[in-house]
């Protein structure tokens, strides 16, 4: 069986009690990419719900199963082989500094092929798995966030994907492996928390899984919804980044991953983000007439920086609301 070879204790992972199950949502809209209205669809899903599943979308199936293929030999090394791939971007329990913990390993790499750790992916997976997937995955981000754009009436229409697309561009991938958890069936109306509900703070997040359930997201009035897992299919999240670009009007969806009990489950997560230096603001183009940007103006290592420092859920946009900052 695939798992962490030293996984954590469970009175060290966060558990949450369910009175009911949990509903599988099947309102999640599904856009086709080719649709010719496929441009108004995913303006309408990113204000409604902040996430979408695509359809029709041009990344060759044995891109993705080779790649999880790779991902499930690597994950299923001992510990110690894999701990040997931690300065290269590989981490087992924790999320990030500040405390926050999971039933969950990963591998997290740039995604520019000149950084150390991508190299390092390619050299300890099949080459062309990683870049076939990488590549083909970042260029269905730019034609995603340019229709976004065309249904926006943005113009210049790469006023986002540009940012992707720039050499600099902060954008990174995500291998999750969350191991099947036995112990779970011993927790009547408890779930173990694979990885802790949360925001993704780049512009444009890109998922695709195996066909394990375990993702959730948060609708508006705060209802937790699972997602069906579709293999064949990608997830399509906002950022925080993004909210902020279009002053609110396209929300970034809060979302988390439960544990299985009997099953694994494998991501892969492409995240579009913006260079360092980026100014993160309102573009002039989404405002009215007389429209105030709901954010102060901040750069992407500012934001990068407080996201890093925080706890996975916090509300990390509402230290940059200009109602916030006025009350202070």
């Amino acid at each position: 069986m695939v798992g962490l070879s030293q996984p954590p204790a469970l009175e060290h992972c966060s558990l949450i009690k369910t009175c009911k199950p949990t509903c599988v949502f099947t309102g999640i809209p599904v856009i086709d990419l080719r649709d010719p209205e496929a441009k108004t669809l995913i303006v309408k899903a990113c204000e409604e719900y902040g996430f979408f599943k695509l359809i029709n979308h041009g990344v060759p199936m044995e891109f993705m199963t080779r790649l999880e293929a790779e991902a499930l030999s690597f994950f299923n090394l001992p510990q110690s082989d894999k701990d040997k791939a931690t300065p290269f971007g590989y981490g087992s329990n924790k999320i990030g500094p500040n405390g926050d913990v999971g039933w969950i390993e990963h591998l997290l790499v740039n995604t520019n092929p000149q950084h150390t750790s991508l190299k390092t992916l390619s050299e300890n997976f099949c080459s062309y798995a990683v870049n076939d997937y990488i590549l083909a995955v970042k260029r269905l981000a730019f034609e995603v966030v340019e229709t976004m754009a065309d249904g926006l009436e943005i113009e210049p229409r790469n006023v986002l994907s540009r940012l992707l697309r720039d050499e600099k561009s902060d954008s990174c991938f995500r291998l999750n492996h969350y191991p099947p958890c036995p112990q779970l069936r011993a927790l009547s109306g408890r779930n173990l928390i694979g990885f802790g509900e949360h925001t993704d703070p780049q512009i444009i997040s890109i998922l695709r899984s195996n066909n394990t359930s375990g993702l959730q997201i948060c609708l508006r009035d705060r209802t937790w919804v699972s997602v069906p897992p579709d293999q064949t299919s990608f997830f399509i999240s906002v950022g925080d980044a993004l909210q902020v670009m279009s002053n609110g009007r396209l929300r970034s969806v809060r979302h988390r991953v439960l544990t299985d009990s009997m099953k694994s489950r494998v991501s892969m997560i492409y995240f579009g983000g913006p260079p360092m230096s980026e100014k993160i603001v309102a573009l002039p183009c989404l405002m009215a007439k007389g429209e105030e940007s709901l954010y102060k103006e901040f750069t992407w290592w500012e934001y990068k920086t407080c996201a890093y420092n925080s706890r996975l859920g916090a509300d990390r946009l509402g230290l940059f609301e200009k109602t916030a900052n006025a009350s202070l």
